[in-house]
């Protein structure tokens, strides 16, 4: 089944044309397309870098920093899942951390020299990959929370459908990133139109995370492996189809 996807989805995108360039609005699908927000944002959440002021959201609890249609949660304990684990590798047991509450910034991600560093609770994200490298905050299962929005794709007039994320890069200190798009449609009138191959979607985290202004409910999980400083860790990422209002669309002027 896997293979048989990922075939049609090699075909479908080599005879596409190429993505049309420019700022629209998106609707990234579910599932892997919680890689943006673990990637933009999660990463900026761990207290190994906001507890050093090298976030840009360092500072920033209890202020507003996303869409009230955003809640982001990190669960370590969800039984069965692929980043999930009963302690954390300082022993720690796990927990269901909520990161951002309705837009609303209420938690960071803590291991124990964070703990003593920002005088906040340890959150059981001490991990590792293995006794070679020293324990630091990271994530386990994280996801934006299921909304109750319909008709993503039938509010846009013209933009752009990411069914699939690909591998992308991100900066951590600012939260800029650009992702490529594995599997992307063009959308005209409120219909998916035709396929577009090398669309990238380009942006900062915490501006994205405003922009996000529909959540469906049809939240979904992929499991993948998490390189940082402490190793390669396994992780899940996840979120509902959402839609984001304004995204800078890399392709080809026409």
């Amino acid at each position: 089944a896997l293979a048989k996807s990922a075939a049609e989805t090699a075909v479908t995108m080599l005879h596409a044309p190429f993505a049309p360039a420019g700022t629209m609005p998106v609707v990234v699908g579910n599932g892997f397309g919680g890689v943006i927000f673990h990637e933009a944002c999660g990463h900026s959440l761990e207290s190994i870098r906001t507890g050093k002021n090298q976030s840009e959201f360092s500072g920033k609890m209890g202020q507003k920093v996303a869409n009230s249609k955003v809640t982001a949660i990190d669960d370590g304990s969800l039984m069965g899942y692929w980043g999930s684990c009963g302690y954390d590798d300082e022993g720690t047991p796990t927990q269901r951390n909520i990161l951002i509450d309705k837009g609303i910034l209420t938690g960071n991600l803590v291991d124990t020299l964070g703990s003593r560093r920002m005088g906040l609770a340890k959150t059981g994200s001490g991990r590792r990959q293995s006794y070679r490298f020293a324990p630091v905050s990271r994530m386990n299962n994280t996801f934006i929370a299921p909304g109750n929005d319909t008709g993503l794709i039938e509010t846009i007039g013209y933009g752009l459908y990411a069914k699939q994320m690909g591998g992308g890069s991100v900066d951590t200190l600012t939260g800029e990133f650009n992702f490529a798009v594995l599997e992307g449609y063009l959308i005209k009138n409120g219909k998916i139109d035709s396929p577009v191959r090398g669309a990238t979607l380009i942006g900062k985290g915490s501006e994205i995370i405003q922009r996000i202004d529909m959540v469906s409910g049809d939240l979904a999980h992929s499991e993948g492996m998490c390189g940082a400083e402490s190793g390669s860790i396994p992780t899940c990422v996840g979120q509902p189809m959402i839609r984001v209002s304004s995204i800078l669309v890399g392709g080809r002027e026409a």
